[in-house]
């Protein structure tokens, strides 16, 4: 998800999570598809993806498991398998124990 534009030259213009985390992902690796979720995960190192904007993670290979399809002809159907499963994450995931921790400490 990106933020809206900002004149302002102080912090980052955007912010990636999600779907965009992931493309990111792909624009900067050394793959071709057709190719398996498998293949993907693999290829990119299996990284841990932001799911939401408070910096929560989970690696791709975890949410490439949630996906209900093995094969992607191109990189925009691999994004859109992907996007009710960010989804998913970002509405029910609750912080663990060593994240609601690290929020009650004061900065």
């Amino acid at each position: 998800m990106r933020p809206p534009p900002s004149n302002s030259d102080e912090g980052p213009d955007v912010i990636e999570f999600g779907i965009a985390e992931v493309a990111a992902e792909l624009d900067g690796g050394n793959l071709s598809f057709p190719a398996t979720g498998d293949e993907v995960v693999q290829v990119l190192s299996n990284p841990r993806i932001k799911y939401d904007a408070d910096g929560h993670t989970v690696p791709l290979s975890e949410a490439v498991s949630d996906v209900e399809r093995e094969q992607f002809d191109d990189k925009q159907e691999f994004l859109n398998a992907l996007h009710p499963v960010f989804e998913r994450y970002r509405n029910s995931r609750t912080p663990g124990v060593i994240e609601r921790v690290r929020a009650a400490l004061p900065l």
